[in-house]
């Protein structure tokens, strides 16, 4: 993924996308850096916000990376993580691998089989989740999106019906209006720019996201590990 300039006006510049407060001088990535897999990619879409915002979500964050990887591992051992971080951040944090392991429920099937089943912390992994599709907004639109969006969804793919998978991977764009001209989703429009069937791919098969603008709102979806779908939608963004 390569960087793409945004020649919008000065508007929202220097306000933090997550308060609406002054931003100072940091800078937060979106996606979250560590949900990307070594080796990460040159380049990660950044955008503005304040020094108490960009370290407020530094908690859930590692609990929501490190939950997914044990999920997808199947266990909380450090020993069976191939991901060197994963198993070091384990072996660090015991109270926090304590906290993944109890949500782990493992029980046995009518014919016999193991089942595990994962029980998240939902208000942790929703914390991360909108954070990083109001970072996807305001990176592609020049938009910060201050307001809470009026659903949230996380699901497993493996969760869900073939309709429902089918639905989330394709763009259901209503809006006949096109990106304000100079930010970055007009660019990627006229140039097809790290861009597939509607889908930004910041690293293959790792973690992809879809920006929809409609009328008076707007829907981030997001592809993590091709494991996790997430669904992210506000209204009213243009009062």
């Amino acid at each position: 993924m390569r960087p793409i300039e945004e020649f919008v006006d000065d508007r929202y510049r220097g306000i933090c996308i997550y308060c609406g407060g002054r931003s100072g001088e940091s800078a937060d990535h979106v996606p979250t850096r560590c949900l990307l897999s070594d080796p990460r990619p040159k380049y990660t879409p950044k955008v503005s916000v304040c020094s108490k915002c960009n370290n407020s979500f530094s908690k859930d964050e590692e609990y929501f990376w490190l939950f997914l990887h044990c999920v997808l591992v199947g266990s909380t051992d450090p020993k069976l993580h191939r991901d060197p971080r994963v198993s070091r951040s384990l072996c660090r944090h015991n109270s926090l691998r304590d906290r993944i392991e109890k949500s782990r429920i493992e029980y046995r099937t009518l014919f016999d089989g193991d089942m595990i089943e994962w029980a998240p912390e939902m208000d942790r992994i929703d914390s991360v989740v909108v954070k990083n599709a109001r970072g996807h907004v305001a990176y592609e639109y020049s938009i910060p999106v201050i307001s809470d969006p009026i659903s949230v969804s996380v699901m497993p793919f493996a969760a869900m019906s073939r309709e429902a998978i089918e639905d989330s991977l394709f763009a259901h764009t209503s809006s006949e209006r096109w990106p304000e001209i100079g930010c970055r989703m007009m660019t990627r429009a006229l140039t097809g720019e790290a861009i597939r069937d509607g889908w930004i791919v910041v690293q293959e098969g790792v973690y992809e996201y879809l920006v929809e603008d409609f009328e008076y709102g707007a829907r981030v979806r997001t592809m993590i590990y091709g494991y996790l779908a997430t669904d992210t939608i506000w209204e009213d963004l243009y009062d």
